[in-house]
């Protein structure tokens, strides 16, 4: 049993991962969502039946675990808010982006009990993957429990040192602008060749749906993948040569490493307030 879950916020990736519980049988019962709209309240009160308050101290209070599901900027309030509850017997999961582990130590001292996570907007259709970072002193049972909120809406993936979480947001955290723009540059080369707007979008994704599947299914390497595609001297040699010429790896190398830079950069201006 996961016991009773505070959400600090009710926005969409909150809405998922409670969504992705009631599926796998938590009860509503034990589930409070925090926040100051009341119009976000109603919705998720609607949509799933369960506590809703406007009070983060009331929702947090009679709390096992308590999942801080709020943008960056208002995390500093938020928690200070949050400061006369004790929270030296809870887990405290953060899904706010860039937040460091020291930052949310200073934060809540008496907490030991501490993830930070990263997940990714596939989450939003259970297609995330979410990178995960624990303190020390969290237990198996609470890094158990974890799993269990986050597999609700995908998988996860366990990192040894906090710093590699900014590679975990470069590649899957931003990762899904650079496959949307890589469908949007295959529709409109494909509607350049004459074919209508509706076929060119249903043969991309439906191609990339396909492409990400075979990818995923065990033992699979996508090197391989590529050369049973690539027949020597056919229509996909010409076409993979025209993106190497272009220099596709290089441009995806300099995208990468500048996102995770840039998430180095965003995680040292909230420590530094």
């Amino acid at each position: 049993m996961l016991g009773k879950i505070a959400f600090i916020g009710g926005g969409n990736m909150a809405s998922s991962l409670i969504g992705g519980l009631l599926v796998n049988g938590h009860d509503a019962d034990d589930i409070v969502v925090s926040d100051p709209s009341e119009e976000q309240c109603e919705r998720v009160l609607n949509q799933f039946g369960v506590n809703t308050t406007s009070n983060n101290i009331t929702a947090a209070t009679n709390a096992d675990i308590v999942v801080l599901a709020i943008k960056p900027q208002v995390m500093t309030s938020v928690c200070h808010q949050l400061a006369s509850v004790d929270m030296s017997n809870k887990l405290i999961i953060s899904i706010a982006a860039g937040i460091p582990i020291e930052l949310l130590n200073s934060f809540f001292p008496d907490c030991p009990s501490v993830v930070r996570c990263m997940p990714n907007t596939p989450a939003l259709v259970q297609q995330g993957i979410t990178g995960l970072y624990a303190t020390e002193k969290t237990t198996p049972s609470q890094r158990n429990k974890t799993e269990k909120i986050l597999k609700a809406v995908g998988k996860v993936l366990w990192v040894d040192n906090e710093d590699e979480l900014d590679a975990v947001t470069a590649v899957s955290g931003s990762g899904p602008a650079y496959f949307f723009m890589v469908m949007e540059a295959i529709e409109d080369a494909a509607k350049s060749i004459g074919l209508s707007e509706t076929a060119a979008k249903l043969l991309t994704r439906q191609t990339a749906l396909g492409a990400a599947t075979m990818a995923l299914a065990p033992g699979q390497d996508v090197v391989e993948l590529r050369r049973r595609v690539t027949s020597k001297g056919g229509t996909t040699e010409q076409a993979v040569a025209a993106l190497e010429a272009n220099h596709l790896r290089e441009t995806f190398q300099q995208a990468v490493e500048a996102a995770c830079q840039r998430s180095k950069e965003l995680a040292a201006e909230l420590k530094n307030g």
